[in-house]
């Protein structure tokens, strides 16, 4: 065995702790908790625990009040935990085995059986936890590697629109800090940190039905007629209907985040928008904040057809409802982020 490895032995019986230290003493490092609080404590500390020998029957913090701790931090899921007893405590034990315990070891103690089931036990969740973060690694990666397409995909997109592919890094930057800042003001539209990075790296995709648009209309330079505008507002479904085709390339949520945003960015809060008129909350509150950032991006920016506005004309502009009607919470949260913003360059 790995002399490296951790047994943490929990009795408030000392002579009971004494017998199983010296049962594994050869093939483990052995620590003691002489009650349920400390073998808590330990639990939660530092050490890297490979197995709890766990008392039951205790003063204070019994077995299944440690077994319960474990299974809220989730700790129970990588140690595994023998229950010890002299009793046929059957409500007990079966509590025990619900909570996450794995074995029951009673007293008294046979040493040449007790190595071999605990041994046994241990290597096994050495290898699950092993294969676990094996697994975990790999998916990071195909993660990792799926976004770096998906940034591919939305620059070359952007490209094709004469834009550099700087558009899609500022659209994903400002929804973040605008999502963040919608989150913490108004408790309705709360997304946690790892839902508002994932909203942000969705919004790259917000325009990949443009490659579904003609050249003669996509990089027109004066202004589109009537035909031209209807085309152009269908790369909106067409960016649906190019994702609904990949729905395994990335996380359950991703998807649900990049379907939304790519079809419901041109949405508006009083139905005028397109492609389905939805109005007020039925828009999905990430392509609100993408519509916005779309928007603020595409004034302040230059394009084949327009020279780009100053930041206080976009404002302006975006408060004043000339690109269209937004969610009034979003608009405050809006000029609070770009007022923040013009405050800290002024300092």
């Amino acid at each position: 065995m790995d002399k490296e490895k951790t047994i943490l032995i929990v009795d408030d019986m000392e002579i009971n702790r004494i017998i199983l230290a010296e049962i594994f003493k050869d093939n483990y490092n052995i620590i003691q908790a002489c009650d349920g609080n400390q073998a808590i404590e330990t639990i939660n500390g530092n050490v890297d625990i490979s197995a709890v020998l766990l008392d039951l029957i205790m003063p204070g913090t019994d077995g299944l009040g440690v077994l319960r701790d474990m299974k809220k931090s989730g700790k129970i899921k990588n140690i595994p935990v023998f229950l010890i007893t002299a009793e046929e405590n059957e409500k007990m034990l079966i509590e025990g085995y619900h909570l996450g315990a794995v074995d029951v070891i009673r007293k008294p103690f046979m040493s040449h059986f007790l190595k071999h089931r605990i041994n046994n036990i241990i290597e096994l969740y050495a290898h699950r936890n092993d294969l676990a973060n094996i697994v975990e690694q790999q998916v990071a990666k195909l993660n990792k590697l799926n976004q770096s397409m998906i940034e591919m995909l939305a620059t070359a997109v952007e490209f094709r629109d004469c834009e550099s592919g700087e558009h899609v890094k500022r659209i994903a930057g400002f929804t973040k800090l605008l999502m963040t800042e919608v989150s913490s003001r108004y408790p309705e539209y709360y997304m946690t940190e790892e839902e508002i990075d994932k909203i942000s790296k969705s919004s790259v995709l917000h325009d990949v039905g443009k490659i579904s648009i003609p050249d003669s209309i996509l990089t027109k330079p004066g202004r589109l007629t009537s035909d031209e505008y209807e085309i152009m507002k269908q790369h909106t479904v067409k960016g649906y209907e190019f994702l609904m085709q990949f729905p395994d390339i990335i996380d359950e949520s991703t998807y649900k985040y990049s379907c939304d945003i790519c079809r419901y960015h041109h949405e508006r809060w009083d139905g005028k928008g397109y492609p389905d008129g939805l109005a007020g909350d039925d828009i999905p509150i990430w392509a609100q904040v993408v519509s916005v950032a779309d928007v603020y991006d595409a004034l302040t920016a230059e394009r084949v057809y327009k020279k780009p506005f100053s930041h206080e004309k976009a404002v302006s502009m975006i408060k004043n409802g000339e690109c269209g009607m937004f969610n009034p919470k979003l608009i405050d949260a809006f000029e609070a982020l770009v007022n923040e913003s013009k405050s800290g360059e002024t300092e």
